[in-house]
């Protein structure tokens, strides 16, 4: 079993934005990527992170103002942190998608915002296997680090013994 292969995605965050801000979030040639939205929620309490998005194929500030994070309980408290991919060369578009997609997947995944609820339970267990990823900026509540080793059963079976002195 090869435990060391990764797919490293590399995450820079940047906020906290109000909605207010949403047109600065429109630059054709950077803004792609993920995003987090905080505030307050009647269970877990104020300014929690509640969800996570990914803007594709159209610009974060585009993306998150279709969504309705004005008709919120405290909309003027609703904070967004922007999450822009970085590493040694931009991807083809193809393959920046494919980055977003794993990246929002995962992240949902391990930090189980409460507006996500539909993405939370599962996760396709082989393809997340070498996924690594790195969170850096202002990431807020999210770990990081993140390794799909740690979240999948990859490891599961890998017999290993107990280090001791010899």
């Amino acid at each position: 079993m090869d435990i060391t292969t990764n797919r490293l995605i590399q995450i820079q965050w940047d906020g906290p934005y109000v909605i207010n801000d949403l047109p600065k979030l429109k630059n054709e040639e950077t803004d792609y990527g993920i995003y987090q939205i905080y505030g307050n929620h009647p269970v877990y309490g104020h300014d929690v992170l509640l969800y996570i998005g990914k803007a594709d194929y159209q610009t974060l500030g585009k993306r998150i103002s279709q969504e309705n994070w004005l008709d919120t309980n405290d909309s003027n408290n609703t904070k967004i942190y922007v999450g822009r991919f970085h590493g040694s060369n931009t991807p083809s578009e193809i393959e920046w998608s494919i980055e977003i997609d794993l990246a929002e997947r995962l992240l949902i995944y391990v930090h189980k915002p409460a507006y996500n609820a539909r993405s939370i339970s599962t996760l396709r267990d082989i393809e997340f296997q070498n996924i690594h990823i790195l969170n850096w900026g202002d990431y807020r509540s999210l770990l990081p680090e993140i390794s799909g080793l740690r979240w999948t059963s990859k490891l599961d079976n890998l017999e290993y013994d107990i280090y001791k002195w010899m």
